[in-house]
């Protein structure tokens, strides 16, 4: 019998980390971190990593083990998660992911197992310079000729991944989406309940990212965006965390910081609104709504009633 493991995502600034750690004390279980940039070191507020205290409730991986300099790819997400199940498993508890990473997530549920397919600098040396003449979204369009369905997966702010699948066209003459299909033909150790939250009215969790951002602010964001601004030239992912990006006008003097507060505002919510697309494109996900009143204990019992019902299918 495959072990079930929980999946609990959503939009940014939803609730899904204080239920994530609600769930694992229940279930007596830990957590799989899926956040692209909660990874990295040094990154603890503009990322909204989960809180001393909540870590040390309940045992958190995947959270802040590589320094920012490093690059970090789905291949190696999928990998490092396995493993870390595994090790969950064979000591008696059970995996929990939690995190809004729509393709770390994905991937690992559909056990996507990555072409090894080499790099060629030259070709990447020459998309990142059309990059800088043209604009991100010139890339995106490029892709969006030869690999519409990769492209239709990927935001223009996420250059590092359009790069590398329009590095895989060339370099292979095959779509990097011939690939992903290509990978699924072994199925997953594992059965999963994927729940996602969200709110049935957008505004309320508009509010609640506008205020997290207040509070990041409150909580040192400047300092820490600032630190990661002077190692911008060695920093090869984790400068597109929201957070930290949008502050580079104000460190260069050349807009105020309320409008770069703004701007961080704006790209969080335009960011919430893509993770909302891109989990209600999915199958299997069971979606808790809630309301401007609900607290923790109302997600709690929907997330158990999700349980209960999948068991009895």
């Amino acid at each position: 019998m495959k072990t079930n493991i929980l999946v609990i995502t959503g939009p940014t600034a939803s609730g899904k980390t204080a239920l994530g750690v609600e769930m694992a004390k229940r279930l007596d279980g830990e957590v799989i971190s899926a956040d692209s940039m909660q990874i990295y070191k040094g990154m603890d507020i503009a990322t909204a990593k989960p809180a001393k205290d909540e870590m040390s409730e309940v045992p958190h991986h995947l959270i802040g083990f590589l320094d920012r300099t490093e690059s970090f790819s789905v291949a190696d997400y999928v990998e490092m998660a396995n493993a870390v199940a595994e090790d969950i498993i064979s000591r008696g508890k059970k995996p929990i992911i939690v995190g809004g990473t729509g393709l770390y997530i994905s991937s690992f549920i559909n056990n996507v197992q990555f072409a090894d397919i080499k790099s060629d600098e030259s070709v990447r040396a020459r998309l990142k310079e059309e990059a800088q003449l043209y604009g991100n979204e010139y890339l995106l369009s490029k892709l969006s000729e030869c690999d519409p369905e990769t492209a239709s997966e990927l935001h223009h702010n996420n250059l590092s991944r359009v790069i590398r699948a329009l590095e895989v066209y060339e370099v292979t003459g095959k779509k990097l989406s011939d690939y992903k299909k290509e990978s699924l033909s072994q199925k997953s150790p594992y059965d999963f309940t994927v729940t996602a939250l969200t709110y049935t009215d957008r505004q309320h969790l508009y509010d609640r990212i506008n205020r997290r951002v207040d509070i990041m602010l409150e909580n040192g964001l400047l300092d820490e965006a600032y630190e990661v601004y002077k190692e911008s030239g060695k920093i090869k992912t984790a400068h597109q965390a929201i957070g930290c990006k949008e502050l580079i006008p104000y460190f260069e003097n050349t807009a105020t910081l309320d409008e770069c507060i703004e701007k961080i505002k704006q790209e969080t919510r335009r960011y919430a609104k893509r993770q909302l697309t891109w989990f209600r494109n999915k199958p299997d996900v069971n979606w808790i709504e809630a309301d401007e009143n609900s607290d923790i204990n109302f997600f709690i019992k929907k997330c158990e009633n999700i349980i209960a019902k999948q068991r009895n299918i």
